[in-house]
């Protein structure tokens, strides 16, 4: 038990950046001309060569370490837990219910609704408090199932930016109470989110009623959503898809086994633009959320398009997507600034500067010069604590 406790506390000795030890570098292009907030974005070549959630990335003042924040990039995720329907009735020939929504803004949200082959026309209005003496109108908006003219299926309703906490919903068709099972929050505002390429490819392989395309994406690389961009033929489809991720470790050859495939997630590529019963249907979904995996390895995306028995869908792109993440700092005008990655040994880093952030919509926006090799580069030492030189590790 004392062997094992001193391991772990001498695994817990850290070491400390040496601009030597630093791989790689990257200057920052057009150092700012007046003190303040500046932000770099980081791009996918980056995560590659740095440690894992960029453990090792540091920035420099000539020769001195600043601090700097990584702002939180992702969207706020829901919990998909599902909102249940209340006083669910029919009055008037329609379906009505109530929902009280989470305390947060959201946009798309999605009806549980259970049936075939049909249209219906779907009013919402929200209000701040129980009851409806004072409602806002949030639009109308046609929810279907065109199962029998293979169109698929959709039920998400794309209401502008709101934060009401009671929904009412009046919905016109061929549906019963008993059709309507609950309501999902679908997605939060992302209108300050963008999406940065880390892999595109047009080149797809035909195969029996499929059609697939294949990416390898660097170790460390993450993937946050997958974008396609049909072309204008066939106008209207519903394919389902599976996307595969597995990874690539060092024993793969062409002449061993692949491993199982680690990951799988499952969508339907769906365009529709029509008019059915009367109803303007204009639906479009081409991107979808990657699913999670472990980056400490490099990975391989399968992108699998089911076409049945139709001809295989004229794709002009399929592009594997990572959020905007940037790097922020308290910036001095005409100073040198520059990156450093590419150790290993290093641990995340923990500023002060973190806790006292905030964001800015003057920051400054910075560029970095292309990756290249630190010049002054060599291998770190092997690390050997020594009792004597750390007598209270012992």
């Amino acid at each position: 038990m004392k062997f094992s406790a001193v391991l772990l506390l001498l695994a817990a000795v850290t070491v400390s950046p040496d601009l030597r030890y630093f791989r790689y570098e990257r200057p920052i292009l057009r150092p700012p001309q007046s003190s303040g907030q500046g932000c770099l974005t980081l791009d996918p070549g980056l995560f590659a060569h740095a440690a894992p959630q960029l453990a090792d990335l540091r920035l420099y003042r000539d020769a001195a370490e600043i601090p700097y924040v990584l702002p939180l990039a992702a969207p706020i995720k829901v919990a998909t837990k599902p909102i249940p329907p209340q006083n669910l009735a029919t009055r008037n020939g329609q379906i009505v219910f109530d929902a009280t929504m989470p305390e947060l803004r959201y946009s798309d949200i999605q009806l549980g609704v259970t049936g075939q082959n049909f249209i219906a026309m779907v009013t919402v209005t929200g209000s701040r408090q129980p009851g409806r003496s004072s409602e806002t109108n949030l639009g109308s908006f046609t929810i279907f199932d065109l199962t029998r003219q293979k169109l698929g299926t959709s039920t998400v309703l794309h209401l502008p930016e709101s934060d009401y906490r009671y929904l009412h919903f009046r919905i016109s068709g061929p549906l019963t109470p008993r059709s309507i099972t609950g309501v999902w929050v679908m997605r939060l505002p992302s209108s300050q989110s963008r999406y940065l390429t880390v892999q595109e490819s047009s080149h797809v392989v035909e195969e029996e009623y499929s059609s697939k395309l294949v990416f390898i994406v660097p170790a460390h690389v993450p993937v946050d959503r997958i974008a396609f961009k049909p072309r204008g033929w066939p106008p209207q489809f519903s394919r389902d898809i599976t996307i595969s991720v597995d990874p690539i470790t060092a024993a793969w050859s062409t002449f061993t086994p692949q491993p199982a495939l680690a990951v799988k997630s499952y969508g339907t590529l769906l365009r529709v633009h029509s008019i059915q019963s009367g109803h303007r249907i204009d639906e479009e979904r081409l991107v979808f959320d990657a699913p999670w995996v472990d980056a400490s390895t490099p990975t391989r995306w399968i992108v699998s398009i089911k076409n049945g028995d139709d001809d295989p869908l004229g794709l002009d792109s399929v592009r594997l997507e990572m959020l905007e993440r940037k790097l922020c700092f308290d910036a001095q005008p005409n100073a040198r600034y520059t990156l450093y990655y590419g150790d290993s040994a290093l641990t995340a880093p923990h500023y002060d500067y973190a806790k006292q952030f905030t964001p800015l919509p003057t920051a400054t926006k910075l560029t970095a010069a292309p990756e290249q090799p630190n010049p002054i580069y060599k291998p770190r030492p092997a690390a050997s604590p020594n009792p004597v030189k750390h007598p209270g590790v012992l």
